[in-house]
């Protein structure tokens, strides 16, 4: 991104020459597509989006080309003569594979046929073939026939003669070697194999074999496989967004950890070739999975749970399983789910505390529990999810809590020693994406006071964000946290202690005062690496001291009376405490995100709203059940643009109607995808058109076209979320904003002193505004008229104009509405145009243009105007297209110094050049900012790429 930063210091520099540039006085009021004056560079980023055109490219408005025309024009063919070269080259290449494959089929003996190809389905029958597992193997095994079923981690040819493959199994991976050889390997099995995808599953047959060297690009150094045979079970049916190799290969990115350490993260791994960061990891979480190293941080995470088992066992628990539908809220009912049951309230259960303690007051003495904890809890922090795995005991003690104490102590320092013993291979694998030292530990754990780690943090100088030393009858927050931590291994070298008689404060309303000082109770936390593991302590046995503790903190008794009666019933003392599974193993192997700790992870943000889609303008154009599903696609078969745009358009797709854009279509579905060509890039505006659920599909095969066909760097601009979310959380692309839709409710009325003021002066000029019928259209005459107009608005404008669209106003007119206002001489002042978009857009204020001396108010009226004809025809969203935005926003993949830079010189644009005063009028009408984004792959935006969006959007005035 440093090209990026220097770049915005040129804009900086050069904005300030045309700050004081005359504006037209329409400016204040063009629509998304009216050309805006500003200076080229980052601003070009938030100008309006949208505009219409037509796919052929004969359509010059009766203009001659210049001469810098012909010349993009014979650019343009050339390029256009290769790439029907690259299709022939590519066709021939597919026929020549098929005539190989018919080749082999006639002269290969049937023996080595047999050796590769693909597998049926389902077989027929069992043969209880001898297989191996790579962990199976070993030097020993060195020239033995093994045979093993695998995914193909990556693959790489050599020559046409040699293939190298790694082979990956249970975080296991295993060089194969394919090699051509006379009565053993054809030529045609080696070009079969060679053109296998990653991550394909195969049954791989061949001899174990010493290499010549030491293997570095797998985990089994010291011998490989000579491949004799090779058949395929299953393969990727279509592009994956990213591979497990490259995962494996890629350092993290923490996207939710100090900015400091995200920039020393991302210094430490520019020499790395990829990149993953933790969202689009968790976006493609299958695929990230199959990578070794998560597979080194579950079987970590089963050996916690099974070690928890076996000690708690042999000291004689019980293992229980607690139901997580609960009558009443536990704790707090701000942190837990509530539902609906039958007709009732019930609750999903905060933790199995109730009926840990139910299962003590029914003598079961020592019991524990591995299950899920639902907490209902707001927090996107990279520690906190809303369901975890808690590992839960709970035991009478028969004089001090501090039996419990111990044995959790004693049970913690089990599981740490058990893990460095059974599971050292994975520690290793972990450690080379997720870099930290063992964990360290004594033989007698410190346990101190609450108050002396209060006294180390006071003595230490330690205060919070506003200067107050910390209280030693508060909680501690988690910068209080992970300083005591710090201050803990210096002292007694530590990773690992007890903080004990926590405050009441900080305890639900079972917990057991102490005796001597009821502002502290008989509680304590367990730290790991200076964050908490583990709440626990003695709860209250006594039913009148707890049901008066329960009325102090305001708990609701209503669903509760069943925990309640095994007090009143007898219960005898008792303690306990909980741990969070993921959040131990995220701190015990500095994962960094909570996420990467947990299977499936859930926080605030899992399941998103899925928007039932509107009914579509135009059945006969939708894309999941395009026209041909049924027979064999023709040529003209595909969906109209125009019909496309209003069904799945926004503002920025009615752009794609103009001469300069060009259009990919979906063989599949008939989806559309537009790109401009500016030198090796494609600039990309909008949203596909197609359905949502279809997006990353269609994006992803699109994006390996363009590449492969067009040989074009892609960068998406000017695209709503759904699209970014594909781009930025499951491709991995940086993507930031600057710009966004400004969408109106049309029924909102506005009550606005100086714009009812400015519409009463448009009135009194005798204006009078007109409503072309949208079954009619304008008439020729009203077109010569507004034509004559428009002229003389573009020579009223001034300075550098940039745009998405040209001024084209009579294009698709069946897909617009046209409104205009003229005087008593019938020159015509303003026109306003509308473009039919999707359901759920509505309206886009195509145009609106002010004419030179049209009276004061009349653009704000025909607006007005405008947008209350499309509320009386049923419609309920209308957009203005793109603004500026007072702020640029990092998207995915981007944090740090580098954003900050950013956003001081893009605040700085926006305040020299005003950019965001043309939003004053649409948020008089009640406009709302719907972000729009710049997407870029990894490297993708340096000098040339921001030139290449300045180009874009730079009017061609040759």
């Amino acid at each position: 991104m440093s090209s990026l930063k220097h770049t915005l210091r040129r804009i900086t520099h050069r904005s300030s020459k045309d700050r004081n540039t005359a504006e037209a006085r329409s400016n204040g009021h063009a629509g998304s597509n009216g050309h805006i004056k500003v200076p080229k560079p980052l601003a070009n980023l938030v100008i309006s989006s949208s505009s219409q055109s037509s796919l052929s490219n004969g359509d010059n408005d009766g203009t001659h080309l210049s001469k810098t025309q012909r010349k993009k024009e014979e650019k343009r063919q050339k390029k256009e003569e290769r790439q029907l070269e690259n299709e022939k080259r590519r066709k021939s290449f597919e026929r020549r594979q098929r005539e190989e494959e018919k080749q082999a089929e006639r002269n290969e003996p049937a023996e080595l046929r047999a050796r590769y190809g693909d597998l049926p389905l389902v077989h027929r029958e069992r043969h209880n073939a001898p297989s191996s597992t790579i962990a199976q193997l070993s030097k020993q095994k060195i020239g033995d026939t093994v045979a093993l079923r695998a995914r193909i981690h990556t693959l790489r040819n050599l020559s046409s003669h040699l293939v190298f493959l790694v082979f990956r199994q249970g975080g296991r991976t295993l060089q194969g070697v394919l090699q051509e050889e006379e009565g053993e390997v054809t030529h045609h099995m080696v070009k079969w194999v060679e053109r296998l995808a990653a991550e394909s599953i195969v049954l791989v047959k061949g001899v174990l074999q010493r290499p010549k060297e030491e293997i570095r690009g797998a985990s089994e150094h010291h011998f490989e496989i000579l491949i004799r045979e090779l058949h395929v079970i299953s393969r990727p049916t279509e592009s994956l967004p990213m591979h497990a190799y490259e995962a494996d290969a890629s350092r993290r990115s923490s996207e939710d950890g100090d900015e400091k350490d995200q920039e020393e993260d991302s210094r430490k791994s520019e020499d790395r070739r990829v990149q993953i960061s933790d969202r689009a990891r968790l976006n493609n979480r299958l695929i990230d999975l199959r990578t070794p190293t998560a597979n080194a941080i579950f079987k970590v995470n089963s050996g916690i749970c099974n070690l928890f088992r076996s000690f708690l066992d042999s000291h004689g628990f019980i293992e229980i399983h607690t139901p997580k539908l609960q009558g009443g809220a536990t704790e707090s009912g701000a942190s837990v789910f509530q539902l609906e049951y039958f007709g009732r309230p019930a609750f999903l259960a905060q933790s199995p505390q109730l009926a840990k303690q139910m299962s003590i007051s029914a003598d079961f003495e020592k019991v524990y529990e591995v299950g899920p904890v639902f907490r209902a809890e707001n927090s996107n922090t990279h520690r906190h999810l809303t369901e975890y795995t808690g590992l839960d005991l709970e035991m009478a003690i028969d004089e001090h809590y501090h039996e419990a104490l111990d044995l959790i102590d004693a049970t913690l320092k089990h599981i740490w020693k058990g893990l460095y013993d059974r599971f050292g291979r994975e520690m290793s694998v972990i450690k080379r994406q997720f870099p930290h030292e063992d964990l360290v530990w004594l033989d007698k754990t410190p346990v101190l006071p609450f108050k002396e780690g209060i006294k180390l943090l006071r003595e230490s100088g330690w205060t919070d964000e506003e200067g107050n030393p910390p209280s030693e009858f508060e909680d501690l927050h988690t910068r209080d946290e992970i300083r005591l931590g710090q201050l803990m291994k210096e002292k007694y070298h530590t990773d690992y202690y007890i903080l004990d008689k926590f405050p009441a404060s900080a305890r639900p309303f079972y917990t057991m005062p102490d005796p001597d000082d009821d502002r502290v109770t008989n509680s304590f936390d367990i730290f790991l690496r200076g964050q908490e593991i583990l709440s626990g302590g003695q709860r209250i046995h006594g039913a009148k001291m707890l049901e008066a503790h329960m009325d102090k903190q305001g708990i609701k008794k209503d669903g509760m009376e069943e925990y309640l009666d095994g007090f009143r019933w007898g219960a005898p003392p008792h303690a306990g405490g909980g741990l969070g599974l993921e959040r131990i193993v995220m701190l015990l192997l500095n994962l960094g995100n909570i996420r990467l700790a947990s299977l499936f992870p859930r926080d605030p943000k899992s399941f998103p709203v899925v928007r039932k889609p509107a009914e579509l303008r135009y059945p006969e154009a939708d894309t999941l059940h395009p026209p041909w599903k049924n027979r064999t696609r023709q040529e003209n078969d595909y969906q109209p643009l125009e019909k496309l745009i209003a069904n799945y358009g926004d503002a920025s797709n009615t752009s794609w109607l103009d001469d300069r854009f060009r259009i990919w279509r979906d063989e599949e579905t008939g989806a559309a995808v537009a790109y401009v060509p500016q030198g090796k890039y494609g600039i990309i505006p909008g949203d596909p058109l197609c359905a949502k659920s279809q997006y990353h599909r269609v994006m992803t095969t699109f994006l390996k076209w363009i590449k492969k066909e067009k040989d074009l760097k892609p960068l998406w601009i000017l695209c709503g979320h759904d699209t970014e979310e594909v781009l930025g959380g499951k491709l991995g692309w940086s993507t930031l904003t600057c710009a966004a839709e400004q969408r109106v409710d049309p029924g909102h009325n506005p009550d606005d002193s100086d714009l009812k003021r400015k519409i009463k002066h448009a009135e009194k000029s005798g204006i009078k505004i007109i409503d072309v019928p949208s079954q009619e259209g304008p008439s020729d005459e009203i077109k010569q008229k507004c034509d004559v107009r428009i002229q003389d608005w573009h020579a009223n404008r001034k300075g550098t104009q940039v745009h998405l669209t040209k001024i084209l106003p009579w294009r698709d007119q069946e897909h617009r509405r046209y409104f205009y206002a003229q005087g008593k001489d019938s020159t015509i002042h303003a026109l306003v145009v509308l473009a039919q978009l999707a359901p759920e857009h509505g309206y886009q204020v195509k145009f609106a243009l002010d004419f030179p001396h049209s009276p004061n108010g009349v653009i704000e009226s025909l607006i007005l105007h405008a947008i209350q004809s499309v509320k009386q025809d049923g419609e309920a969203h209308v957009t203005f297209g793109g603004g500026a935005m007072s702020r640029l926003e990092a998207g995915h993949n981007l944090g740090g110094v580098r954003v900050k830079l950013l956003q001081e010189s893009y605040k700085a644009i926006v305040t020299r050049l005003k950019l965001t005063q043309k939003s004053e009028f649409r948020e008089k009408l009640g406009a709302v900012e719907d972000p729009t984004f710049v997407c870029f792959p990894k490297r993708g935006l340096g000098q040339g790429g921001i030139r290449a969006i300045m180009r874009f959007f730079e009017e061609d005035d040759q």
